[in-house]
Formats: structure tokens, sequence, C-alpha cells
């Protein structure tokens, strides 16, 4: 009896201790959304309230931990710039859609499996970030953003290119890089606004094909594939930046004169193009500059026949009026008054032709001396144009 007394005393025990715990767990269950709300909160900037109430259009919460969006932001309907990245989000609340004003959303380096669907009815974004999360695929319902310029989904798995990109007319920018592509889609084409495309860190084994019709592309980023061998890349009118350093070939592609290339052999092989552009400029310059001499020499002989007229009017000029003076003088012998009438009349004229031949020659000469300098001038200027 005493010892059945007893078990049954250490059993009721036991019981009470395990309801005791029960009540603890659930006790701990009820306060651990609170705990966490406020962890939430003590990440958050201490300024936080005052940026709030600042109107400022760009919100920076990135690196604080965050497992949900503070609901107090999606009441700041001016927000223009939203960034959250390094945090632990996992969703975005319904009422983010209410910020219409927003162009910029950055959700990087995150733990979303998914594009939230609140993300897709903003429809004036330009610039979107969900590189470095768990992405798969995008939403049907990622076409209504209509506004996006710029989208990174880098650093996701997607093993399929995602068509719903097709949808967006003004899609300038796309980086894709490190994820599972082995192919892209035949009529990617149809991404007729699409000017820089990074794929770097991907599985393609060959040139993707169809890039061979994206004329308009500016970027094209292909570092850290498997691709043995590339096209010529003067297939690409426009292409500015190319990368192919991490992939096994021997050396650069054929490429342009204004394109930067990255990769094995890429310096050594744009080296070379600048002391062939070179080279290439020094031969039209040295034909530009004989051109030049052998104009300035025809034009030559025509220069010294003017000033050859021009001295020689000067002369017939100064003799016609020592012969006037001589006759002059004899007249003077004969008729003194009208000697001294006509001496005057002359000097007066004297006066005058020194003062007009004078000024009109060295007028025609310097002026002469100007046209061949401005000459000069104008052939060194239009040789630097050059």
């Amino acid at each position: 009896m005493g010892n059945s007394s007893q078990k049954e005393g250490e059993e009721e025990k036991g019981k009470e201790k395990e309801k005791a715990d029960d009540s603890e767990a659930e006790v701990e269950e009820e306060e651990t959304p609170k705990v966490k709300e406020e962890e939430v909160k003590q990440k958050l900037p201490s300024c936080f309230n005052e940026l709030i109430s600042s109107g400022d259009p760009v919100l920076d919460l990135s690196h604080f931990r965050l497992r949900y969006l503070p609901k107090e932001v999606l009441g700041l309907e001016h927000l223009e710039k939203l960034y959250v990245c390094g945090n632990r989000l996992r969703n975005l609340p319904d009422g983010i859609a209410k910020l219409h004003g927003l162009r910029t959303l950055a959700l990087d380096i995150n733990k979303l499996d998914d594009v939230p669907p609140s993300v897709c009815q903003l429809a004036n974004l330009t610039r979107l970030y969900l590189g470095s999360n768990r992405l798969m695929s995008l939403p049907p319902d990622f076409r209504n953003l209509q506004s996006l310029r710029c989208l990174w989904v880098d650093s996701n798995y997607f093993q399929h290119f995602p068509k719903q990109l097709y949808e967006l007319p003004h899609l300038r920018a796309l980086q894709i890089g490190d994820n599972k592509l082995k192919t892209l889609p035949s009529d990617m084409w149809r991404m007729e606004a699409l000017r820089s495309l990074w794929l770097y860190g991907n599985r393609f084994t060959e040139f993707p094909r169809v890039l061979l019709k994206m004329e308009q592309l500016e970027v094209l980023d292909l570092d850290r594939n498997r691709i043995s061998e590339f096209p010529n890349l003067l297939q690409f009118p426009a292409l500015r930046l190319f990368s192919y350093d991490h992939n096994p070939v021997k050396g650069p592609p054929r490429f342009g004169q204004d394109v930067v290339i990255v990769g094995e052999g890429a310096a050594d092989a744009m080296e070379q193009r600048e002391m062939r552009k070179e080279k290439k400029l020094q031969a039209q310059r040295d034909a530009e500059a004989a051109a030049a001499a052998a104009a300035a020499a025809a034009a030559s002989p025509i220069v010294h026949g003017i000033l050859k007229k021009l001295r020689m009017s000067k002369t017939l000029t100064t003799s016609n009026a020592v012969t006037a003076d001589e006759d002059v003088t004899l007249r003077g012998k004969e008729e003194e008054e009208v000697a001294s009438e006509r001496h005057k009349a002359f000097y007066s004229r004297q006066l005058e032709y020194e003062g007009e031949g004078y000024d009109g020659y060295g007028r025609a000469e310097l002026e002469y001396e100007q046209a061949e300098t401005g000459y000069e001038y104008e052939g060194e200027e239009a040789e630097q144009g050059r």
C-alpha cells in the first residue's frame, strides 16, 4: 500500500509537472510572435520613425534581418525607391501594391521562393532586383510590369528562360547570370528593346544562335560557361562590351573597332587593334598633308602674279608722277602764275596718291599674308579635327 501510494503520488506530481510544462510552452508560443516583432523593431534604424515622417522618397532597410516588411512602410505612398536587401523575407504584404509611386524595388539576398503577387501590381516599377533568392520561375502576372526597364534575377535556380519577359516592351537590361540555363528560346529575338544581357555562370556548351538575331545588343556577358567557339562579333554592329572569359577557348573571336572584350588574349588583341588604327590614321594624316602641300604649290604662281602686277602698277604711277613734275618746272619758267597753280595742284595730288597708293598696296599685301596664314591655320585645324 505504501509503495502504491508513493507511486500514485509520484505520478500525480509527474502529471502536474507535465501540465506546468505544457502551460509554459503555450505561454512561450503566445509570446514568440511578440518577441519576434520586438526583434524586428530593434533591427530597424534608430531614425526609422524620423524617416517615415520626413517624406524622403528613398528608404533603405537593407541588412537588418527583417522577417517581414514593417507595416509602417505600407503607408509611405510617396516612396520612389525601397531597398530591403540582405534580409530574411519570404514574402511581401499585399499592401505594398498601394505604393503607386515606387520606381525601384530591391529584394536581393532574401529567401523568396516566388515573386510576391503584390510586386506584380506595381505598374510603375522601372527597376526590380531579385538576385540571390530561391526563384525557379516567374509568375504569369509578371507581364503586368509594363514599365520595367531593368531586371536582375541572377543567382537563382532558373533552368528555363522566362518567356513572360517577352511581354515587357521597355526591358533594356536583363541580369540572369549564375543560374542553370543550358539554352535560350529560339524566339527570344522578340525582346527588341533589350540592350544589355548578362548570361555568365550558366551551363551553355555552345553560343546561343538566337543571339545572332539580336543585333541591337550593346553588352553581352557569357563569362564562366562551357562554350568552345564563338562567332564573328562583327555581326553585332552595336556591341560595345563582350565578355567570354573562363570558357574553353584559346583566343578572342573577331570583333569590331569599338568593342571592349574581356577574356583570354583580349588585352593583346585590343592592343594590336589600337596599333592598326593608329597606323591607319597616320597614313590618312600624311595623305592629307601631301594634298594640302600640293594645293598650296599650285596656288603660289597666282599669288606671285598678283603681287607683281601690284608692284608694276606702283612703278608706272611713280614714273608718270616724275614726268608731270618735269613738265610743271618747264612751264613755270614761262608762266610763273600758271606753274605755281599747277605745282599746288600736283602737290596736293601727290600727297593724295602716296596716301592711297601706300595704304592700298600695303593693304593688298597684308591681306594676302593674312589669307596665307589663315589657309595654313585652317589646314591645321581641319587636320586636328580629323
